[in-house]
């Protein structure tokens, strides 16, 4: 695979191609012309073009046009020495990868490209893997291709779900916190051509009274501030997929209501003596050993039993390290995206570092890794090594010789904090501490705060909501 370089001033080809090569940046091909670039796409073999838009014959805009008709999600860098408003947002509308002005900084051509380069790989593992997952018989590979993986046993998952996903039978993801479980809900569904919705419900975040009210809804009249009647969820999911997240923590009186959901395919809005009739597939998912939980009394086992009618165990990142580099490279985009910065590669001996490291929070803390390094790395800082624990390849100090690994960090940090004070904090003012400073560091994204202290967002959004209600 080339860079195809198009400019019809042989010095400015000369320039780039010079460029590329101390960067290491593989093969490149020139073209003078629109013509030829054309040629050279239609012949293939090129997964990024660099194409300056004053040229004498065919203009840039035109060629643009063409590339992409012919390649569909070629990368392509718009280069000119016109700075305009109005012909970069034609560019960037007409399917650009991104546009640059002469002179061009090195430094951000180079940005440019490499982040092209990964756009273009990705995409290409993306399109090898629905074809892989065509050849092995799966019916829907376009429900696979959020969740990114190169695993073998990942790839035997995608064609067991892709066989039971048009069944109605309950479905129990399973998996540590962080693995991705409900983007194999979200697979399941969008596998299964059903009609309706999917709607996500996140038991741990609600008590028994708000799980029934929420799920089933009510009758006017049900209860004290019932004063109209509300749909349930379930309603919202009809001929849809209702997926239960954190079903090990539904309290007893919740499990008897989904059993008989599960059993009896009715329900009962709270306050009403007449069933409603659901066509819903339940798909839950859980992080706990369901199995000891049914045997220790925590857990209905007839409730299990149902549920587990089809199993999806999803590997921890652990068990899979080779997805580790493509998925550092996904989040580094995104967080460039979604806090507005941008930040350089991320260093090898950090990526090193994150191929040794075990990751207890799976794919949700890589992402959390990837962010805070997105962070540092765009504020100048050039050490990542306090990011991990030492057994990864972390510092044990950092500059100035102060412990650096994190839980040891938080010890001295708690320590610090609380030893001067007469009486401690209340469990509800430290969350709300907490929460502020989440908040601080995403810049207000309630996910990536959620994320980075390990509570579902529909729960940092509840308490958050509490702590502003009593503020008023």
């Amino acid at each position: 695979m080339a860079i195809l370089l198009v400019d019809d001033e042989v010095h400015a080809l000369r320039a780039y191609e010079a460029q590329f090569l101390a960067e290491g940046l593989g093969e490149t091909r020139s073209a003078a012309s629109g013509a030829e670039a054309l040629r050279a796409i239609g012949e293939g073999g090129v997964e990024l073009m660099l194409l300056d838009l004053r040229m004498t014959g065919m203009q840039g805009e035109e060629v643009l046009a063409e590339a992409l008709r012919m390649r569909p999600g070629l990368p392509v860098i718009v280069i000119t020495a016109v700075n305009e408003a109005e012909t970069a947002v034609r560019c960037i509308a007409a399917g650009a990868y991104d546009y640059l002005v002469k002179p061009v900084d090195p430094a951000r051509l180079m940005t440019s490209v490499r982040k092209a380069l990964e756009f273009s790989e990705l995409r290409e593992e993306n399109e090898a893997l629905a074809e892989t997952l065509r050849d092995g018989g799966v019916r829907a590979p376009e429900a696979f291709a959020p969740i990114l993986t190169r695993d073998a046993r990942m790839r035997a998952l995608f064609r067991y779900v892709d066989s039971i996903s048009r069944s109605s039978q309950p479905v129990l993801v399973s998996g540590e916190t962080g693995v991705g479980k409900e983007l194999f809900a979200r697979a399941i569904h969008a596998a299964s051509g059903r009609k309706g919705e999917l709607v996500s419900v996140n038991i741990a975040g609600l008590d028994e009274e708000s799980f029934a009210d929420s799920l089933f809804g009510h009758k006017r009249g049900a209860f004290t501030g019932a004063d109209r009647e509300r749909a349930g969820l379930i309603e919202r999911a009809e001929e849809g997929t209702l997926f239960l997240d954190e079903i090990g923590e539904l309290g007893e009186r919740g499990q008897v209501r989904l059993l008989r959901l599960l059993q009896e395919r009715e329900y009962y809005p709270l306050g009403s003596d007449l069933p409603r009739r659901s066509s819903a597939r339940v798909v839950a998912a859980t992080n706990r050993d369901l199995a000891a939980a049914a045997k220790d009394g925590s857990f209905r086992p007839d409730l299990f039993y149902r549920l587990q009618l089809h199993q999806v165990r999803i590997p921890p990142l652990r068990e899979r390290r080779g997805d580790i580099p493509a998925l550092a490279g996904v989040f580094l985009r995104e967080a460039e995206e979604e806090l507005g910065i941008e930040a350089p590669d991320l260093p090898q001996a950090f990526e090193d570092d994150l191929l040794r490291y075990d990751f207890p929070g799976n794919v949700r803390e890589l992402r959390a890794l990837v962010f805070e390094a997105a962070s540092r790395l765009s504020s100048g800082v050039d050490s990542l090594a306090s990011l991990l624990p030492p057994a990864a390849g972390g510092a044990q100090t950092d500059a100035e010789g102060r412990d650096a690994r994190p839980e040891m960090a938080w010890d001295a940090a708690a320590g610090g904090l609380f030893s001067s004070l007469e009486s401690l904090p209340t469990l509800e003012e430290v969350e709300d501490l907490l929460i502020a400073e989440a908040m601080r560091r995403t810049g207000g994204n309630r996910t990536l705060a959620a994320d980075l202290i390990g509570v579902a967002r529909q729960t940092l959004i509840r308490r958050a909501k509490r702590r502003d209600d009593e503020a008023q």
